[in-house]
């Protein structure tokens, strides 16, 4: 029986796990950090029908900036949660393209390989394979292995060979890039999501403020700023969520692209190789 072939590049594979525990931390941040009485009054004066577990009346004033974000309102653990899953999410791509790339300088790996090609010297193009190790020294192995077998073959015609090869590659390649791309299109998806989660706390913060204006009489100051602060707070951690979002996404996709060219680069030499050699 065949053995199934396993990508070279780690990673998370089930990024709804990553999502479920951070949300889990991040709702507990909410109600027993942010939401603690000490961060609205003094340590042991807290008012008698406050728990003293967390904080729930809307009438207190925070004196720290812990405080502040718990009056950010429910939306601020969803967006807690966005922006924790994104660090864990681009951590865990570092990680794992780091792991692909292998264990030296990726451009002095092509240029070695290369080298080695043009010498004929498929000997130490496999020791450096072996050396480099991750996905890009996988594609350039299978590479490689195919060229020796096609080269000992008598019965294809060359065109038929150097269709051989560029098919090893191409199938070395497509085992690899789903494994390299895991977990980004989800960093992708929370760049438009957490602006819109945020734009949502936004609106609901600024609802609330509206309505304490239009009370009849004089307008309550103290619901009014809390309907500001819920505004401001989600605003800033949408922006905050979506900004890194972006950041992460296209500098890993710009790593991704490098280690793809690098694939093509060496995949393209091997089979020229090939076609002046025979």
């Amino acid at each position: 029986m065949a053995k199934t072939k396993k990508t070279n590049a780690p990673g998370i594979k089930n990024a709804s796990i990553v999502i479920l525990l951070c949300f889990i931390c991040t709702a507990c941040l909410y109600l027993f950090w942010f939401g603690s009485p000490t961060h609205f009054f003094p340590e042991g004066e807290v008012p008698e029908g406050i728990s003293s577990m967390f904080f729930t009346d809307i009438e207190a004033h925070p004196h720290d900036i812990w405080g502040t974000i718990f009056m950010g309102g429910i939306i601020v653990p969803v967006l807690q949660c966005l922006f924790l899953t994104v660090i864990v999410l681009c951590v865990e791509r570092w990680i794992a393209l780091n792991a692909a790339k292998g264990t030296g300088d990726i451009t002095k790996f092509v240029a070695n390989i290369k080298t080695a090609l043009a010498a004929n010297d498929f000997a130490k193009a496999k020791e450096l394979c072996a050396k480099q190790k991750g996905s890009v020294a996988a594609v350039v192995s299978q590479a490689i292995n195919s060229y020796e077998e096609m080269d000992k073959n008598t019965v294809l015609s060359k065109e038929q060979k150097i269709a051989n090869i560029q098919k090893s590659i191409e199938e070395a390649t497509a085992l690899e890039m789903p494994s390299l791309q895991q977990n980004l299109p989800i960093v992708a998806t929370m760049t438009t999501l957490g602006t819109l989660v945020g734009l949502l706390g936004t609106v609901i913060g600024m609802i609330k403020s509206f309505q304490a204006l239009s009370a009849s009489g004089a307008p309550d100051s103290t619901a009014l700023s809390a309907g500001i602060s819920e505004a401001l707070i989600n605003t800033a951690f949408g922006i905050a969520t979506g900004a890194f979002a972006v950041i992460g996404y296209n500098f890993y996709t710009n790593k991704i692209d490098h280690l793809t060219y690098a694939i093509d680069e060496i995949g393209f030499s091997i089979v020229q190789s090939f076609a002046a050699s025979h």
